[in-house]
């Protein structure tokens, strides 16, 4: 039981980990996303928030379009640049249509 218990652990630790990670990517794309799509600023947190939901809308358009950008760090960073500036867009575009 006990080499079972020490695999358990390892696996945990990568999760908690990884999780970090894609918390800190996310969270530096969206205050990048935030800089580059002008006055689309929610505030740190709420950029970071739009960053990590980005992260995985950007995931998923690529995954449909079957394209890939990059690899490692640099590929996810990417990747969750541009779903936070589409979040960030739509975002946008659903403020204007309501001060309409």
């Amino acid at each position: 039981m006990d080499v079972l218990e020490n695999h358990i652990n390892v696996l945990m630790r990568n999760e908690v980990v990884a999780l970090t990670v894609y918390l800190i990517l996310g969270g530096i794309a969206g205050l990048l996303a935030s800089v580059l799509m002008e006055g689309s600023s929610y505030g740190t947190l709420g950029n970071v928030i739009i960053g990590v939901v980005g992260a995985f809308i950007g995931g998923y358009v690529l995954n449909l379009l079957n394209v890939r950008i990059g690899y490692g760090v640099m590929g996810k960073l990417l990747t969750a640049l541009l779903g936070a500036c589409l979040l960030l867009a739509a975002l946008n575009l659903m403020q204007s249509r309501k001060t309409r």
